[in-house]
Parts: structure tokens; sequence; C-alpha cells
């Protein structure tokens, strides 16, 4: 994990969706946060420890982007461990997906861990470079001919030239670091939140949940096309349904801290 120092920052976008306004200031705790998000192999063991079995597999199908469509649809023993169909094994050190928020929630437990709230995520995000960078890294996807995240190239959906080696889902860690040691803090995957989703302008008010409300989710994923889901910058939000595994959602786990060395990974 790696120690994000506690802050105040500035949370949203001006610039950015409707979501992502109106923008407004946050304190934030000193914590810990995953170098990357859970990845396949790390989820087996949990799944091998504790016998655990997701919402897709009790389910018995998940959500999956038909690329040759471009349209999504539910696939019949896609889960975690065969992500885009039942023939195609996920690969060990990608980051697992088809894991809903509570699956998510049950893995970081066995952890002794929490999900991270959006509001720590996207100060991890931010912190190390300029206020007005968009992303994690900076504020170019693209330097000197190196992509920086595994993101959509050419037109969503039609077609995807693959540009930066990956049409789907990346090894993690395969972009490179933030200025504080994170990885995949943009593209690749979305990544789960506690926080249930809600307007900015109603943060403050009270809130009960019901069979529609929806979790966040932030980072974007290797679905994102900046021209239609500039999802993996710092600011933009995403949610679906917490019993939802998609082949594009992961998680990373956070924790809370005291004492903890003030730079560089810990493990």
């Amino acid at each position: 994990m790696v120690y994000v120092a506690g802050g105040r920052t500035r949370i949203g976008s001006d610039d950015g969706e409707a979501s992502e306004r109106p923008t407004f200031y946050a304190d934030v705790a000193p914590f810990l946060l995953d170098v990357h998000p859970v990845t396949v192999a790390e989820f087996r063991r949990f799944a091998e420890a504790t016998g655990y079995v997701t919402q897709a597999e009790r389910f018995g199908e998940s959500g999956v982007f038909d690329v040759q469509r471009g349209t999504w649809g539910l696939v019949r023993g896609a889960s975690w461990r065969h992500p885009f169909d039942p023939t195609e094994p996920a690969a060990d050190d990608h980051p697992v997906t088809q894991v809903s928020w509570n699956d998510a929630v049950a893995y970081c437990a066995w952890k002794q861990r929490r999900l991270p709230s959006e509001v720590e995520w996207e100060h991890a995000a931010r912190l190390g470079h300029r206020p007005g960078d968009h992303y994690a890294w900076g504020d170019t996807l693209v330097d000197r001919g190196r992509y920086r995240a595994n993101t959509w190239q050419g037109h969503f959906p039609t077609e995807n030239t693959a540009a930066d080696g990956y049409r789907t889902t990346s090894p993690v860690g395969a972009f490179g670091t933030t200025a504080i040691g994170l990885t995949d803090m943009g593209g690749n995957v979305w990544q789960w939140c506690r926080d249930w989703y809600r307007p900015y302008a109603e943060r403050a008010a009270a809130f009960t949940p019901d069979a529609r409300s929806e979790r966040v989710i932030r980072g974007g994923s290797f679905l994102c096309d900046p021209r239609v889901c500039h999802g993996f910058r710092v600011s933009a939000r995403g949610h679906e349904a917490p019993d939802t595994g998609l082949v594009h959602v992961g998680f990373r786990c956070a924790m809370d801290v005291t004492g903890a060395p003030r730079s560089g990974p810990t493990r």
C-alpha cells in the first residue's frame, strides 16, 4: 500500500460533467491505498481461502461489452474467472473484474481494509502534480508517443486501434506510476468507492438509499474514448448498482492509518 498524506483538496471540476459540479473543498485525513487495483491472482487467493462465491457466479451471468456490435449484454458464464466469456480465463496480473460492490467490500474486509471514499480517491489521484492537471499523472494522455493510461483509441464503439497496446484490460502497473507511487489511477478499469452516488449539491443532506440507489465508481476504463467518456480524469464520476458485475469495473482497498511513514510504499 501507499501512504497518502492528508490535506485539503478541491473536489470536482468546473469544466467537467454536470455530476462534477459544484466543486467543493474537503479535508482528508491520511490513509493507506493499494498501489494498484486488486488483481485476479489476489482475488483468487481470497476465494480459495474463504470459499467466497461472487454475485456474478451466483447469477450465472454478467455484463460484457461486445466490441463487434458495440453493445452491452449479459453473457452466461462470465465471472471474475472468465470475464469476457466462459472459454477465456482471466490473466493473473490483470485487475479483477466482474466483481460487484458487495464482492469488493467482502474482499477488503478479509484483508482488514475497506473501500476508499470517492473524496479519498480523488485526493490521492490529485497528489503530486499541478492543481489544474486533468489526470493523475499530469495533463496529457500521450507523452512523447507513450500512452499514460489504458483507454480507447479510435472511434467508440466501432473502431479500436489499440494504439496503447491493449484492446481490453492490461496488467496492473503497465502504464507507470503517479508521483506518490500509485498505478492505474486512470484507465484500465473503473474502481468501486464506498459512497452512494449523489449530486454534490446534495452531499450534506440526509439520504436513505433505496432499490434504485447506486454506488460511485472512479477512474475510467479501457472502454473510455475521450470524445465519448472522459472517465479517466481525476474528477470524473460514474455509478453502478451495488450488485452489478461488469467487465470494466474492479476495485482497490484503503485503510485507516495512524503513525504510518510519510512517503513510499508500505507492506
